[in-house]
């Protein structure tokens, strides 16, 4: 039988890869996000919609047959020292990366078959960042829900992990809400590319990961040796 997997963030960057990587590996996707992405393939829905917005992407889950795996990808990132946080800018990314992943499995969960994966991607920045408290916070925040979610569901052998990712070439990296902490080269001297952390993704999702639960990958290219 085809694999189902829900993936937020299907416009660009690493759920856009994530996306094409399980279309070439014969799953049905169905792609969650404000813009539609640039790919078209017989196994990919795509439903347009805000994930900071609780009540339509709960609608829109709800309104989904059955998944297999949920990989919540989409996140942006504001960044500012102290002194000159933004409490919309902080509402903002908690929305997307950690409440929008509550929504997600909090919606899908009674309809996951025994055996199901979630993945979520946080970021190497999750242990803090000068300059990026409030996205580190929301990041930091997903290992929590992980950990939560993998002791609810081990009796039904899901999985629930994270994947890390450190600078990645991605839009993200060069939106203008991340200018007061522009990317760095990691150590071993170029960006990430959303293809790996893809990769990643699909290891968790895979047979040989079947026992991995409640775990933080990072694949951070050095970055967090510094």
């Amino acid at each position: 039988m085809t694999r189902h997997a829900l993936v937020t963030g299907v416009s660009s960057g690493i759920g856009l890869a994530t996306a094409r990587r399980l279309l070439a590996e014969g799953w049905a996707v169905t792609g969650l996000s404000r813009s539609e992405p640039p790919l078209r393939h017989d196994l990919l829905t795509w439903h347009p919609v805000d994930l900071g917005d609780p009540p339509a992407l709960r609608s829109a889950v709800r309104s989904l047959s059955a998944v297999d795996a949920v990989v919540h990808a989409a996140g942006l990132q504001r960044s500012a020292p102290l002194g000159s946080l933004s409490t919309p800018d902080g509402a903002d990314m908690w929305r997307v990366h950690v409440e929008a992943a509550t929504v997600l499995v909090d919606a899908a969960v009674d309809r996951m078959p025994r055996g199901a994966r979630v993945v979520l991607i946080g970021s190497r920045t999750m242990t803090g960042v000068p300059g990026k408290s409030q996205y580190a916070a929301t990041k930091a925040a997903l290992v929590g829900l992980a950990r939560s979610w993998a002791s609810e569901l081990v009796g039904r052998a899901i999985t629930v992990n994270v994947v890390a990712p450190g600078p990645t070439d991605t839009p993200m990296l060069r939106d203008p809400g991340r200018a007061a902490t522009p990317p760095r080269l990691p150590p071993m001297g170029a960006l990430i590319d959303p293809a790996e952390i893809a990769g990643t993704v699909l290891f968790l999702l895979g047979p040989d990961a079947r026992n991995m639960t409640g775990q933080t990958l990072v694949v951070c290219a050095g970055a967090s040796l510094a």
